[in-house]
């Protein structure tokens, strides 16, 4: 049975600009939900997905308060493609529980909710969603934007090859941002993109 409302699914590159799209739907009166900020959550000391990556990974991903140091972890999974797969594979199940939980309630007190998914179609949640936008930009401005956060350029590269192909989720989505401009230039393409959504989906059910 089909819910009602736009579900609407958010994804792209890494440092493409995700997490500021979603700042704007907010601003727009959409809710929106962050699947990092969930896994996360489901990470934290004493749940079960916690216990399930330390069993697999060991002590030395844990830091002195019982947290999982994410720095450590990253390390070993962007360099290791089975490590990661089996880092997904205890993670991203019950990310994707929650996360559909979160948007059949959001539904039933809006009519459009997003959520943002980094790895979307990598994870395979391409079918939960009514429509997805991905966020695009240039690979230099992303290099960029991951060495300000600390990274070599070898581990910024390291953590765009992890991804799926920047021009294979521009094929697959239903529409596309590109973040080369300003926050302002952003900021109205995502109102565009959400408006013309909105639309098609309304003229869809008509």
């Amino acid at each position: 049975m089909r819910r009602r409302g736009l579900a609407l699914g958010v994804t792209g590159g890494i440092a493409c600009g995700k997490s500021e799209v979603g700042r704007v739907l907010r601003r727009c009166g959409v809710p929106v939900l962050d699947a990092d900020d969930v896994a996360h959550d489901l990470m934290r000391p004493g749940r079960p997905v916690h216990r399930a990556v330390v069993r697999r990974f060991g002590r030395g991903i844990v830091t002195p308060s019982g947290a999982i140091d994410r720095a450590a972890l990253g390390r070993i999974v962007f360099a290791d493609a089975k490590a990661r797969a089996a880092l997904n594979a205890l993670v991203h199940p019950a990310v994707r529980r929650a996360r559909d939980r979160w948007m059949r309630d959001a539904l039933r007190r809006h009519p459009v909710a997003a959520a943002i998914v980094p790895l979307l179609y990598e994870t395979g949640a391409g079918d939960a969603f009514d429509a997805v936008i991905c966020v695009a930009a240039p690979r230099r401005e992303v290099m960029k934007r991951l060495r300000a956060r600390g990274l070599t350029a070898a581990a910024a590269a390291q953590r765009i090859r992890a991804q799926m192909p920047l021009r294979e989720k521009r094929r697959r989505a239903d529409r596309t941002i590109e973040n080369d401009g300003s926050l302002a230039d952003l900021a109205r393409a995502t109102r565009r993109a959400l408006a013309a959504m909105i639309e098609e989906e309304t003229e869809r059910h008509a």
